[in-house]
């Protein structure tokens, strides 16, 4: 884990356990390794509206993006994954490693994180820690210290 995610969750006193496996890029991958991580299974979207907004979105790893109602809810037109120029550059992330936690680089406030309230109402989700190696497991709890913690936009609601 990255020595400033580390400390960032120290000094909030976000507890965590945290499992070291092989590099996985996609969902298809995290599932074999799922079998020995408790708890919900997430995934971290990147996304961009119309407007240049930019979008954290971490939501169970199985469950499909509804674009129609999260543009809804948004209130705009499209919405796309950001390329990874922009990844980069926002939210200091690389593929394969998109996670909530990138939220503690964010250089401006015109990122939004967006939590699913299944993974919100969990009692443990699993996240990368911004690298695909390794995951954390995380209670409840500790998510919503992290949440908390962070100045920015955010918003739990049903996708």
């Amino acid at each position: 884990m990255e020595r400033k995610l580390k400390n960032y969750l120290e000094k909030n006193n976000v507890k965590y356990v945290l499992h070291k496996h092989p590099a996985v890029f996609t969902v298809k991958e995290s599932k074999r390794l799922k079998k020995n991580i408790p708890g919900l299974n997430c995934k971290t979207l990147f996304l961009k509206d119309n407007k240049r907004k930019f979008y954290l979105v971490g939501m169970p790893a199985d469950k499909r993006l509804d674009n129609k109602k999260l543009r809804a809810h948004l209130n705009i037109r499209k919405i796309r994954f950001g390329t990874v120029e922009e990844l980069k550059d926002k939210v200091n992330l690389t593929p394969g490693s998109v996670s909530i936690f990138g939220m503690i680089y964010i250089n401006s406030y015109n990122i939004k994180l967006i939590l699913d309230k299944e993974v919100w109402e969990s009692d443990v989700v699993g996240f990368h820690p911004n690298i695909n190696t390794e995951t954390l497991e995380i209670k409840h709890e500790d998510l919503e210290k992290f949440y908390n913690s962070l100045d920015c936009e955010k918003e739990v609601i049903e996708l």
